[in-house]
């Protein structure tokens, strides 16, 4: 027969073991700052689930937008359209979600559902600057993300 101190102590072990699992259920949560010409996540993975992206733009000058893209491609290689941007509709990749355009210096959320695998994220804005086609995935602004 066990005692309650050792009923307790397995209940309390119980518990720990559920937390670390995840059964806690709560969101992972990743600050991302967009920046000219650059995409920084805080992290470079996450786990497998609900997963919060906090993006920041630090401009200093351009609007910025977040996009999620599961890939096995690498972030440079994405399909794109003659003016530079992600083709999103392209061959080999899935948009899963995106925080849409930011003026500078603000901040906005979007909490995806993420399976395992390899992502990438961008910001995929296109636009005209001093009479020149400016597209933000071109100048560099791409990184890789893992969800294990």
């Amino acid at each position: 027969m066990m005692r309650p101190a050792s009923v307790g102590a397995m209940l309390v072990l119980a518990a720990a073991a559920l937390t670390s699992c995840g059964g806690g259920g709560e969101a992972s949560t990743v600050e991302v700052t967009l920046q000219e010409f650059a995409v920084i996540p805080a992290l470079d993975t996450a786990p497998a689930g609900s997963v919060t992206f906090n993006a920041t733009n630090e401009g200093p000058d351009d609007p910025h937008e977040l996009v999620v893209i599961q890939t096995e491609l690498a972030p440079e290689s994405l399909p794109t359209t003659d003016e530079g941007g992600v083709d999103e509709d392209g061959e080999g990749i899935e948009v899963i979600g995106e925080i849409d355009e930011l003026p500078v210096g603000e901040t906005e959320s979007g909490t995806f559902d993420l399976e395992a695998g390899d992502y990438t994220l961008i910001c995929n804005i296109v636009e005209e600057e001093d009479g020149t086609t400016e597209a933000h995935y071109a100048l560099g602004m791409r990184v890789g993300f893992v969800v294990s």
